[in-house]
């Protein structure tokens, strides 16, 4: 008898389901979804847009689909991508770890993973759901032989088993940078009614470019609505979380790549049906808005929370939903590599009202030349303009020489144009801000200490992470206190700082030679800006140039260091401020170490970089830059382009 009532109830069941829906098929899949014990995610992603969007109050926007599942969902308006471009983001999403821990943080490059580590698509497949991947990848890690059960332009939840709970992404890439300048183009949003902001300039290249931004994001949310749609035909919207977020922020230059509102802040909506709003938690309220302090890390351990699926320890994020929901965090964090050709390093770090970004490399400007950027039509006119003269200093800045620090009220200045770091009502903000960067940076062990190529020497036998927790092999202490002495210069330091130039560590010694650069471009600065019309000019002009012959004294020790970054660095210094003897040979030593069949893939580049900076004639190149081989080793393909790029640049500026 019992067991005939369990077997009606479960006729009854799929009959109940059979009922609501036309299709025998997709009625089959709702019937046993229905009693399925785990939801199905959906995560819809679109590339290249910040929270221009309806729904976040952007009334210019067009994005009807968004703005309905908003209305019915939480909206986040917190939320950071941890990285302001695709594929560092991406690894942070796929793995559930900072990539500055995981030495992934450089664009484009492929590093191994720890034994330990598992990807999520791992974890959700051990666990018996279905994961499709439509359809970009693009990590900055190995990743493991048939990772997704399908990873293709047809990957889709309609192809798995009858009833198997289903993890689905589908990522639009119509609003990419790419797209904001195709031309030609048919207009759907006005460029004369765009707002500029004010790091801009205002052109008709700018708002065409910003117009059409608007108009790939309207375009990008039809796709939004076609896969909602597929949900909702296939009657799998009762048990099915879905998550809407862009990758970074827009593909504008300023925005993607920076450490700036503009370039992190991503929008983010959660939808759950109302059958599962209990799973949910707490926080979750349907058609509102949350100010929780959100990050790409979070992503993995709040979808294991929603999928009652076993967190790894070695998860760096916070769970935002769900069963295992944290406290709200007080700071979120970010952090920029090496941009594709283009070396860099920064760190950022928010709390509910502050923004705070490091820039361990204030000598470079914001706006170094990137080629992929500088196919934008704004980036060049803005370059153009910049150098004629014709900017005021917000929209200066992003051209000029970075300061070691920036913070910024974001309640006062959405825009990030007024840097308070030298505001002395604000020292005590300051001071906190660089306190909670520092400690995150050195609870995740921060390969980015490194230079790319050493922190993968010192990784020959294993992964980045396994190098970076092992003190002997990563004393990362001692490497952040050199890097913030060399990078944050302080009245009377120098003495202390050139002593380390004989540390028995690379890294040190590398940011002493850094340090020496700083300070030698800050004393050619100052003769560049003083005359000798009165006494105290004249005293400036003398001492600068008794700063500049200790510097070089020490430069000149270091361009014959062991180590090849620091070689660079060193040499920079010399054909800076040293005699035109002095700048000859450096351009010739910078030339050897820029072909990496001599020294490797990551010293040329690194080479190529300096060269760069330094613009050498057409002279002092002659032809040792043409012809040169993209990579050396066994490398990955992905690493290809940015020597040819480099090359290139340094031969066309040259005169």
């Amino acid at each position: 008898m019992f067991k005939a009532s369990i077997r009606f109830a479960a006729f009854i069941t799929v009959f109940a389901a059979l009922a609501i829906h036309s299709s025998w098929f997709v009625s089959a899949q709702e019937a046993t979804s229905a009693i399925s014990l785990r939801p199905n995610i959906l995560w819809i992603t679109s590339e290249d847009n910040g929270q221009e969007l309806g729904c976040y109050g952007d009334t210019f926007a067009d994005s009807p689909n968004i703005d309905a599942l908003a209305s019915r969902g939480m909206l986040y308006t917190n939320c950071w991508s941890n990285a302001p471009v695709c594929a560092p983001a991406r690894t942070t999403l796929i793995s559930g770890m900072f990539p500055t821990s995981l030495g992934a943080q450089h664009m484009r490059s492929e590093v191994p993973l720890p034994e330990n580590v598992q990807l999520y698509p791992e974890l959700l497949r051990a666990a018996g759901y279905y994961c499709t991947n439509n359809a970009k990848e693009d990590y900055n890690v190995e990743q493991p032989e048939n990772l997704w059960d399908e990873s293709s332009n047809k990957a889709h939840w309609r192809n798995r088993k009858l009833g198997q709970p289903f993890f689905a992404v589908f990522n639009f890439t119509i609003s990419h940078e790419s797209k904001i300048r195709d031309r030609p183009h048919t207009p759907i949003h006005d460029p004369s009614s765009v707002l500029i902001p004010p790091y801009h300039p205002d052109t008709p290249e700018v708002r065409q470019d910003w117009a059409q931004y608007y108009d790939r994001v309207t375009e990008m949310d039809r796709q939004v609505g076609r896969v909602l749609e597929q949900l909702k035909v296939d009657g799998l919207e009762n048990n099915t979380i879905i998550f809407y977020y862009g990758d970074h922020g827009s593909g504008m230059p300023r925005s993607k790549r920076w450490l700036y509102e503009s370039g992190l802040r991503v929008p983010l909506i959660v939808h759950f049906p109302e059958r599962l709003q209990a799973l949910a938690g707490e926080q979750y309220k349907a058609g509102g808005k949350s100010k929780r302090l959100v990050s790409f890390v979070d992503f993995v351990p709040t979808i294991l929370s929603l999928t009652d699926t076993e967190p790894p320890s070695h998860l760096q994020g916070r769970c935002f939903l769900g069963p295992r929901t944290t406290t709200d965090p007080q700071y979120i964090y970010g952090f920029r590599d090496r941009m594709d050709e283009r070396y860099d390093m920064s760190r950022s770090v928010r709390d509910d009202n502050y923004l705070y970004v490091r820039n361990f490399y204030p000598h470079r400007p914001q706006g170094a030349f990137l080629d992929y950027m500088f196919q934008t039509p704004t980036t060049r006119v803005w370059k153009q303009l910049f150098d004629e003269g014709k900017l005021n200093a917000a929209q200066s800045a992003f051209w000029l020489p970075k300061p070691a620090e920036e913070l910024y009220d974001l309640s006062s200045d959405p825009y990030q144009t007024k840097n308070l770091a030298a505001a002395g009502e604000q020292q005590q903000t300051l001071e906190r801000m660089r306190g909670a960067l520092k400690a995150w940076m050195l609870d995740v062990k921060d390969t980015g200490l490194l230079p790319e190529g050493e922190m993968l020497d010192r990784s020959r036998d294993g992964a980045p992470r396994a190098m970076a927790q092992d003190v002997q092999r990563y004393p990362i202490e001692a490497i952040y206190a050199a890097a913030d002495m060399a990078t944050r210069p302080a009245e009377g330091d120098f003495a202390k700082l050139t002593e380390q130039c004989v540390s028995p560590e690379s890294a040190v010694r590398y940011w002493v030679a850094n340090g020496l650069l700083i300070r030698a471009l800050a004393t050619t600065d100052a003769s560049a800006h003083t005359s000798a019309e009165t006494e105290a000019q004249s005293n400036a002009d003398t001492e600068s140039d008794a700063a500049r012959a200790e510097i070089v004294k020490v430069a000149r020790g270091m361009t014959i260091d062991p180590n090849p970054y620091v070689r660079c660095v060193a040499n920079e210094v010399m054909a800076r401020i040293g005699s035109d003897v002095e700048r000859g040979v450096a351009i010739k030593a910078l030339l050897r170490e820029a072909n990496p069949v001599r020294s490797s893939t990551f010293v040329a580049l690194s080479a190529l970089n300096t060269l760069d900076w330094l613009t050498p004639t057409r002279a002092e190149l002659g032809d040792a830059l043409i012809g040169l081989a993209p990579r050396a080793g066994e490398l990955s393909a992905r690493y290809d382009a940015y020597i040819p790029r480099m090359a290139e640049r340094i031969n066309s500026t040259a005169e």
